[in-house]
């Protein structure tokens, strides 16, 4: 409202309001400005909602009919891309890559015994692309390391021989359990338990303040703490377990503080995802080229490495603001949808 003066220069007495006042006081504004916080949770919100609407698209007609090939390639594009997606968005998170891929291969129908080995090493090979997103997240903390294994960097050091140390004991049990593993613990049921399991335990313990009992910072993880992770770490051969959970878990209980549990697992990954990459690359490579040629697996791993980037941008925005607990409630759910799925004979 806009003041009149009188004739001695002064006003009616009418307060004059600025303009902006006058619009944030409007009811529509201060409706809008109620609903941001709401909205922006529910943005968040959709990274997580992906990866099921993935499983369901797999499971659908539409991937089914989907026939749209490059040059001999077995695997259409519209697969290559869901396969990009499941693995970038879900190997960071604490919700299992290998067990969305696992569910997401049977969907797709790429189980038959002819692409079954290929596609196994397809979905290790485009780990790749989430492997090279963490470099350029984290590439701060990797130059420190580095500078730690030629003696400029003391904490970079210990941060490197404290995840060397646990990708030594995880390696160790992987080479002695892995075929074990693979061989009984590899189906949609178990997976399924895992998951639910894996979930009910993380609602537990974010209810119960387990991760948030510390602030210890990653330099204060020794020798022993790390080992204890690595042991840890290999229980996430059981696809469904995740080893981001398992190894987040595992930090958390040896005393780090979530921030920096995060960035540990994060950083344990690098390394054992390269390894098993290179590892898998070099026995079952050749056969990937001949099955898929090197298309899709590149379109695969430039979908997943874009993918990977928004998930652990997204999930360390997260933590930092919500916690963990939501996690475990997308692990129950997706548990229950492969239940389902497995129940109507879909995978």
């Amino acid at each position: 409202m806009v003041a009149r003066r009188n004739r001695s220069g002064g006003t009616d007495g009418v307060r004059r309001l600025p303009q902006r006042s006058l619009i944030l006081k409007a009811p529509v504004v201060r409706r809008w400005q109620g609903m941001q916080p709401r909205l922006r949770h529910r943005r968040r919100l959709s990274m997580l909602t992906i990866p099921i609407g993935l499983l369901l698209l797999s499971a659908s007609p539409v991937a089914a009919q989907t026939t749209t090939q490059v040059g001999d390639t077995t695997l259409t594009v519209l697969e290559a891309i869901i396969l990009g997606l499941v693995e970038g968005i879900t190997e960071y998170l604490p919700v299992s890559s290998t067990g969305h891929l696992l569910v997401t291969n049977n969907l797709l129908g790429l189980e038959e015994p002819g692409v079954k080995e290929a596609i196994e090493t397809y979905a290790i090979c485009i780990q790749l692309g989430a492997i090279i997103a963490v470099l350029f997240l984290y590439w701060g903390r990797i130059r420190q390391m580095l500078d730690g294994l030629i003696g400029r960097d003391d904490e970079g050091r210990r941060v490197l021989i404290a995840v060397l140390i646990s990708f030594f004991f995880t390696g160790v049990i992987g080479l002695t359990l892995g075929e074990w593993f693979e061989d009984n613990l590899f189906g949609v049921g178990p997976i399924a338990a895992a998951w639910i399991v894996g979930g009910i335990a993380i609602i537990v313990l974010s209810r119960t303040g387990f991760f948030d009992r510390t602030t210890a910072e990653l330099v204060a993880l020794t020798p022993q703490k790390a080992a204890i992770i690595g042991v840890l770490q290999a229980v996430a051969m059981w696809p469904g377990v995740s080893r981001s959970m398992i190894t987040i878990f595992a930090a958390v209980l040896v005393g780090l503080s979530l921030r920096a549990a995060v960035e540990f697992s994060f950083l344990l990954g690098l390394i054992t995802l390269t390894a098993a990459t290179m590892l898998v690359g070099y026995r079952g490579g050749g056969e990937l080229v001949d099955t898929f040629g090197y298309v899709t697996p590149l379109i695969g791993l430039v979908v997943a490495f874009v993918s990977a980037m928004a998930a652990v941008k997204w999930m360390v925005a997260w933590l930092n603001d919500r916690g963990f607990e939501l996690f475990g409630w997308y692990r129950v759910a997706v548990g229950v949808l492969a239940l389902v799925l497995l129940a109507v004979g879909a995978v």
